[in-house]
């Protein structure tokens, strides 16, 4: 037997416990039922990986709704997509809380879409619903953490939600899904060069 073909032996019978272990795993898992997603984290993709889902869903005749928490009025790329693909848009509006630095109309702006977010929390025709950035207002307590866990937790069983924002607070963590954290290896914007269209925002 030759040096490559005892390598390919070897790689082969690899794979098949490989397989052996993924097909066990997806035969063990056959629970059917809407997940909640967390994404979090101090880098940077969080939000573009909620949209990603989000085009993916609408992608396979999902029924989707996003809730923009702290976005401005500026154009969003997605949103422009989005919309014409048919997904019910509700943004916030304020912007930054440093930019608006007014707590009483940031406090009213995110009660308005959390009311919004409740409808569609209670609306079973939505497949997937995107929680953009509420995580900060939670971390401000603009919102209560659990008024927020309750209405995700009676939420319509094939319901799903993702939720994205740094600094996730552990009430939420503790009920998702799936959490995934980002983490900062480098950023262009530390650099000094700037955001851009398209590629940013």
């Amino acid at each position: 037997m030759t040096d490559q073909q005892d390598d390919n032996g070897r790689h082969k019978a690899r794979m098949q416990q490989q397989k052996a272990k993924v097909d066990e795993r997806v035969a063990n898992a056959q629970q059917e039922k809407g997940i909640l997603i967390v994404l979090t984290g101090n880098g940077k993709g969080k939000s573009t990986s909620g949209f990603g889902t989000v085009t993916r869903a609408v992608g396979h005749g999902l029924k989707a709704s996003v809730v923009q928490y702290v976005k401005g009025t500026w154009p969003c790329g997605e949103r422009d997509l989005l919309e014409k693909l048919g997904v019910e848009f509700h943004v916030m509006g304020t912007g930054f809380t440093w930019e608006t630095q007014d707590k009483t109309t940031d406090i009213a702006a995110a009660k308005k879409a959390w009311e919004f977010t409740k409808q569609c929390l209670q609306d079973p025709s939505i497949d997937l619903l995107l929680l953009d950035e509420i995580t900060y207002m939670l971390s401000y307590k603009y919102l209560d953490v659990d008024e927020v866990v309750a209405a995700l937790s009676a939420r319509p069983t094939q319901q799903n939600v993702v939720i994205t924002g740094r600094a996730c607070h552990r009430s939420v963590i503790e009920i998702a899904d799936t959490v995934s954290e980002v983490r900062p290896i480098k950023h262009a914007f530390d650099d000094g060069i700037k955001a851009q269209k398209g590629i940013d925002w």
